[in-house]
C-alpha cells in the first residue's frame, strides 16, 4: 500500500542519514509544502491570475520556464490530438 511504502522511505531515510525520524518527518512536511507552494502558484501564473514577475519572484526563474515549456507541450499535444 502506499502507507507502507511511505513507512519503508522514512525507515531507510532515517537509518541511512543517521537523523532522528522527527528531522526526517518535518523535512518531509517542508519539501511537500514547498511542493504544493510551487504548484499552486505555477498554476495561478498559468491561468492569468498572477504575472510571470510575480511567479517567478514565488518561485524563481527555472520554474517558471520549466511550467511554461510543459504548458506549450499540452497545448501542442491537445491540438495534435483535435486534428487527427
Amino acid at each position: 500500500s502506499n502507507m507502507d511504502t511511505m513507512l519503508a522511505y522514512l525507515e531507510t531515510l532515517t537509518r541511512e542519514t543517521e537523523k532522528p525520524e522527527a528531522e526526517v518527518m518535518t523535512l518531509a512536511i517542508m519539501s511537500g509544502l514547498r511542493q504544493l507552494w510551487r504548484e499552486h502558484v505555477l498554476g495561478q501564473f498559468l491561468r492569468g491570475k498572477i504575472s510571470r514577475d510575480e511567479a517567478i519572484e514565488a518561485v524563481g526563474i527555472d520554474w517558471v520556464e520549466l511550467a511554461e515549456r510543459q504548458h506549450a507541450t499540452m497545448l501542442e499535444d491537445l491540438a495534435w490530438a483535435l486534428e487527427e
